[in-house]
C-alpha cells in the first residue's frame, strides 16, 4: 500500500539528484519503501545501514574513511537524524564525486524526526539534497487495494500506522499504539538528546489529545504542568518535529477583520489520537464528545497529506466566529473553503458563508461522513471524502 505518487517521486530523486531524504515518523515503512524501490530501479550495488545498531553507528566514528568506500553504490542511512555531524562530510563527498561526473543518488537518508535532520541538511547540503516525507496509510492507499470492500471507518478509528491498522482485531491495534506511544516519550524523545521527563511529556500529549482541533493557550498548559509557555511552545515543536503533531497556521491574506492568529493543533494520527483518550472501540468513539473534532481531524491530515506542495493550507477564523476548518490556495488562483461535518445531514452556518465571502473562495465544500455529492447552496456543494481526495489528486 506504498502510495503510488510517492513512489514515483522517489525514484525521480534517486535518478537525479546525489542525496534523499525520506522523513516520516517511526514504524510508518520508511525501510521497507527505500528498500525495495532502491532493489527495483536502482542498478548499482546498494549498501544499508542502521544507526540504532551500535554496531553500524560505531562505523561512522571515522565517516569520511568508511563513506569513501561506496564509490559507485548506493548507501542506505536509517535513522540519520542520530548522527547529525554527518552532512558536512556528505557534502564534501558529493562535491568530490560530482567534480568526477557522477551525477546519479550516492546517498539515501532516512529519518524519523525532521527538526535536526533538516537544520543541518539545509546547512550544508543546500542544493544537492531532496526531501520527500512518507505519512501513515491514506483512504485512497487503502481503497486503491480494495476498492468494493474498503470502509474509512476502520482507518479512522485505527490510524494509519500499517501495524496498527493491519492488526487482526481491535486489541490487537489498541496494544500496538499503547507500545508505540509508551517508545516515544521513553525512548525516542530521549534519544534525540531532547531531556523531557517521560511523564511529563505523555501527560503533555494526553492534554493536546483533549485540546485536538482548536487553539492552544501555553500559558494555560504550562500553569498545569508547572512549566513555563516557552517550555509548552518547545514540548509543542518537539512533537511536531517527530510527525506526532500538526500545526495549521491562520490565514494570512488581506481582510479588514480581526483574526485569530493562534495555530490550531491536530494529532496528526487519528488511531494515536484515540489511544490517549481511551477511547477503545468504534462504538465508544461515535458516543464520545470529541467524535466531531477527531473526525475534522483525520479528514483534514487526510487532505493535507495528499495535496502538492503548490498548494497552501490554513484555517481561518475572526474574533466575531466566522470561521472555515480549512482553506486551500492553489496555483492557478484557486482558493477552496472546506468545512468538516461529521453529520450525514451536514449544515452550513452564516459564518461560514462570511468567511468564505472575506477570503475570495473559489469553490465550498462541506465534507461529511457520507458519499453521495449533492447542492447545500447555490455554490456550496456536500461531498464524500474520497470524492474530495479524488478530485485534489487531479489538481495541479
Amino acid at each position: 500500500m506504498i502510495p503510488r505518487h510517492l513512489q514515483e517521486k522517489l525514484v525521480n530523486a534517486l535518478n537525479s539528484i546525489p542525496v534523499v531524504a525520506l522523513l516520516g515518523s517511526r514504524q510508518v515503512g520508511k525501510t521497507t519503501l527505500a528498500l525495495e524501490i532502491s532493489k527495483t530501479n536502482i542498478s548499482k550495488p546498494i549498501s544499508y545501514l542502521d544507526l540504532e545498531l551500535d554496531s553500524d553507528l560505531a562505523k561512522l566514528d571515522d565517516s569520511e574513511s568508511y563513506l569513501r568506500r561506496f564509490e559507485n553504490q548506493l548507501l542506505i542511512i536509517d535513522e540519520v537524524q542520530l548522527k547529525p555531524d554527518l552532512f558536512r562530510v556528505l557534502r564534501g563527498l558529493v562535491d568530490i564525486r560530482k567534480r568526477a561526473g557522477e551525477k546519479t543518488t550516492q546517498f539515501l537518508l532516512l529519518g524519523s524526526a525532521s527538526r535536526d535532520l533538516l537544520q543541518q541538511s539545509t546547512e550544508t547540503l543546500a542544493g544537492r539534497i531532496r526531501f520527500l516525507e512518507l505519512s501513515p496509510f491514506s483512504i485512497l492507499e487503502i481503497q486503491a487495494t480494495d476498492p468494493l470492500g474498503f470502509n474509512p471507518e476502520k482507518l479512522w478509528f485505527r490510524g494509519g500506522f500499517p501495524d496498527s491498522y493491519l492488526a487482526q482485531n481491535d486489541n490487537e491495534s489498541w496494544d500496538w499504539r499503547s507500545a508505540f506511544i509508551s517508545t516515544y516519550v521513553e525512548r525516542d524523545i530521549p534519544q534525540m538528546g531532547l531531556k523531557i521527563p517521560a511523564t511529563r511529556m505523555r501527560r503533555f500529549w494526553m492534554m493536546l489529545a483533549h485540546l485536538h482541533g482548536q487553539q492552544v493557550n501555553l500559558s494555560t498548559l504550562g500553569k498545569s504542568l508547572e512549566v513555563s509557555h516557552t517550555t509548552i511552545r518547545n514540548y509543542l515543536d518537539v512533537l511536531t518535529d517527530l510527525y506526532m503533531i500538526r500545526q495549521i497556521q491562520p490565514w494570512a491574506g488581506n481582510t479588514k477583520k480581526r483574526l485569530v492568529k493562534s495555530p490550531k493543533v491536530y494529532l496528526r494520527d487519528s488511531g494515536l489520537l484515540h489511544r490517549l483518550l481511551n477511547i477503545s472501540d468504534h462504538e465508544t468513539l461515535l458516543g464520545n464528545p470529541c467524535v466531531g473534532a477527531s473526525w475534522e481531524g483525520f479528514v483534514i491530515e487526510s487532505i493535507i497529506t495528499i495535496i502538492s506542495d503548490k498548494w497552501r493550507y490554513s484555517y481561518y477564523r475572526t474574533t466575531a466566529q466566522a470561521e472555515i476548518d480549512l482553506v486551500l490556495e492553489g496555483p492557478k488562483q484557486e482558493v477552496w473553503a472546506i468545512e468538516v461535518k461529521r453529520s450525514v445531514a451536514p449544515k452550513l452556518s452564516r459564518g461560514f458563508h462570511l468567511a468564505c465571502t472575506d477570503i475570495r473562495a473559489t469553490k465550498k465544500f462541506a465534507v461529511y461522513s457520507g458519499t453521495e455529492r449533492y447542492p447545500l447552496t447555490e455554490d456550496t456543494e456536500a461531498i464524500g471524502i474520497i470524492d474530495l481526495l479524488s478530485n485534489l489528486v487531479k489538481a495541479p
